[in-house]
């Protein structure tokens, strides 16, 4: 339970109707203009009883959660998220408001500080393995993290500065590389916000506090200021006590057709986790359900960036430049296996990184006719470059021991120095050749390439791969406000580069039997429709199927990502949006998903069955989203997630799991 006050301050004298051209971009406003015809002549020697009257203007406010892109989509499965939901929608993590994403779980295992778990078409991607982030086009993931591959921690991010989430699904779209085979995220931030202070304080140790607010230069330019700290502890035993200190500075300048922005951020958390436990412990009263064998694991993350973009554009064309430094430290402490290795100190270790991330890119867009075809032909380039110092330490209540009883190490059980980049190039067509008929070609081309210095045996591994990923979609209609989506690709995520070099055993797993490139490719396919076939309610279906030529899993004794054998997906995705009324929106998305390993000998892999632990078969929820656009607002929100296998011979399963959430809130909004 939480209760939140929010109190809009008095901006500078601006038209109203700035405002609201503001918000009609972002489609939440709707003009509806009447006016009546005058005639074409007029006497002007007679005087009129009554004065002209001016024409009259009426302005529909509607509540809409996603912008509709029946003529604009490349696939059946992609959408747009406007500001409107990631206000509205309850969310008690930062993560959780990636969750407007349709059939995307965003849970957490491990204390409030650390990255969510992500759940989405079949797969338990952990940390983020196949889900691609980007926040103002940052890259998120992390390469080669500490604790996973793909680590994707949002906690830096300040909800009230986002102004929506564009998303896609399945590997089929040219600008988009590693780590999206499953999706992808962009998560855009406001170039303006109201100034506003918020306080909200619940049960559980949860209080937080948030200042924000836009200065509008006399040029135009705009500059974003916003900050909030918070705190949060839990229902455990020993508290979560996580808390955190977040910033953000942003300056804009220009117009639609010249300009730039550049932006600041900084984040700094620390949190107690309480893990996962044996069900022995509790089941002989050493612990409660909310309790912890070791209330010492928990962690620390810091981060700072800074982006920018630059753009132009002329009458057929635009062209977009975007640039970034990332540096973050990391330190997660976990006991897996409790006191399975070391009987007397224990098992809790620590995992160590401080990281650098360079990159950048550029994206060119034509708008041409050929003969009488209309054309759209975007060609970009998308690079990053991570230095990285990465550790795994044995530890008792935090503090490192000289000893590893998994490695020669001294004081360290895992040390490496890796560098590592990876560059893209795409060039992605859209060609209308009829006006009910559309078809999307993208190729794209990845290198990655790189070097692991071990510290523990002092070996160094060079190793490099390119890889070639054709993509396109056929896309029939507007059918009576209907479209049909005929869509196949090849994407891939990439792998740890000490599971390459072998920093790291992932015998466990693969029992040796498992070649381990750089990057692991991934094809494909998928068939839907977006609709409208009722006023005010649109809907989407999707089916998809996925092969993966290694599949990604967690191992919880070793707490790391290991790739294993090759693995197949197959579901079926709906979605619905309704608005009854202008100001109220229902929607509802379901997900259906069969995940198993294509193997006839899973023997040969070390595993015993072809079942996907940990894959969701089933997700479902329902939302209900209120906006009287004067002092009242709210949403209700419903989550099902599915029994999901534990074992790979049978579906032994983990209990169904549902989550429900409301935020009511009242405001005074700015004129």
């Amino acid at each position: 339970m939480c209760s939140t006050f929010r109190l809009f301050l008095p901006a500078p004298h601006r038209p109203a109707r700035s405002v609201l051209y503001g918000l009609a971009a972002l489609g939440l406003f709707s003009e509806v203009t009447q006016a009546a015809t005058a005639p074409s002549s007029q006497d002007t020697t007679t005087p009129h009883p009554k004065a002209e009257q001016p024409p009259k203007t009426e302005r529909i406010i509607v509540t809409a959660s996603r912008r509709n892109l029946t003529g604009r989509a490349a696939t059946a499965s992609e959408g747009s998220i406007t500001g409107t939901e990631l206000r509205l929608r309850p969310a008690y993590r930062i993560g959780q408001i990636l969750e407007a994403v349709p059939g995307l779980v965003v849970t957490s295992h491990s204390g409030e500080g650390k990255a969510n778990q992500f759940l989405l078409r079949g797969f338990n991607l952990d940390h983020g393995t196949d889900l691609a982030s980007f926040v103002d086009d940052m890259p998120i993931n992390g390469v080669s993290n500490a604790h996973g591959q793909g680590y994707t921690d949002l906690n830096f991010l300040i909800p009230e500065t986002l102004s929506g989430v564009d998303y896609t699904k399945g590997p089929f779209h040219a600008n988009i590389g590693d780590f999206g085979v499953a999706g992808s995220d962009h998560m855009k931030l406001a170039s303006e916000i109201p100034r506003e202070i918020t306080l909200s304080a619940g049960t559980l140790g949860d209080y937080r506090a948030y200042a924000g607010g836009t200065v509008h230069m006399a040029n135009g330019d705009r500059w974003v200021n916003a900050g909030n700290i918070s705190h949060a502890d839990g229902p455990w035993r020993y508290p979560d006590n996580a808390r955190a200190i977040r910033a953000m500075s942003r300056y804009t300048h220009g117009s639609d057709r010249k300009g730039f922005d550049i932006t600041g951020m900084f984040y700094r958390g620390q949190w107690r986790a309480t893990n996962d436990q044996p069900l022995e412990a509790i089941q002989n009263g050493m612990i409660d359900r909310f309790g912890s064998l070791d209330p010492t694991d928990g962690g620390f993350s810091e981060r700072y960036s800074l982006s920018a973009h630059q753009h132009m554009s002329g009458e057929n064309w635009n062209w977009v430049n975007s640039a970034f430094v990332v540096h973050d430290r990391l330190t997660l402490w976990n006991n897996f296996t409790h006191y399975l290795d070391d009987p007397v100190h224990g098992d809790q270790q620590a995992q160590d990184e401080t990281r650098t991330t360079l990159g950048g890119s550029s994206a060119y867009t034509r708008h041409d006719r050929l003969a009488q075809f209309l054309s759209d032909t975007t060609v970009g380039v998308q690079g990053r470059y991570d230095f990285l110092y990465v550790d795994r330490r044995h530890t008792e209540q935090r503090r490192t021991l000289p000893d590893c009883s998994s490695s020669v190490g001294h004081y360290v059980c895992n040390a490496d120095n890796i560098s590592l980049g990876a560059v893209g190039l795409y060039i992605q067509n859209t060609l209308h050749w009829t006006s009910w008929f559309r078809t999307v070609i993208g190729l794209r081309e990845d290198y990655q390439g790189g070097v692991d210095n071990n510290l523990v045996d002092g070996s160094a591994t060079h190793a490099s791969q390119w890889l070639f990923q054709p993509k396109g979609s056929l896309i029939f209609g507007p059918w009576k406000k209907s479209e049909l989506y005929l869509s196949a690709g090849k994407g891939y995520h990439s792998n740890d580069f000490r599971s390459v070099s072998g920093s790291y055993s992932v015998d466990k797993f693969a029992a040796g039997s498992v070649s381990v490139p750089l990057m692991t490719e991934a094809i494909s396919g998928e068939v839907g429709i977006r609709s409208t076939p009722l006023s005010h309610l649109n809907v989407q279906v999707a089916a998809f199927i996925i092969d993966f030529a290694s599949e990604l899993s967690y191992d919880g004794d070793a707490g790391v990502t290991s790739p294993g054998p090759a693995s197949r997906r197959q579901g079926v995705e709906f979605s619905a949006q309704y608005n009854p009324l202008p100001w109220i929106e229902l929607n509802t998305d379901l997900s259906f998903a069969k995940a198993r390993y294509r193997t006839n000998d899973p023997q040969a892999y070390g595993i015993d069955g072809v079942y996907v632990s940990n894959a969701p078969d089933f997700v479902w929820s329902f939302g209900l989203l209120v906006d009287t656009h004067k002092h009242w607002y709210g949403g209700l929100q419903v989550r099902w997630l599915e029994d999901t296998p534990l074992s790979r011979i049978t579906p032994c399963v983990h209990p169904a799991t549902r989550k429900s959430t409301s935020m009511p809130g009242t405001a005074s909004h700015p004129a």
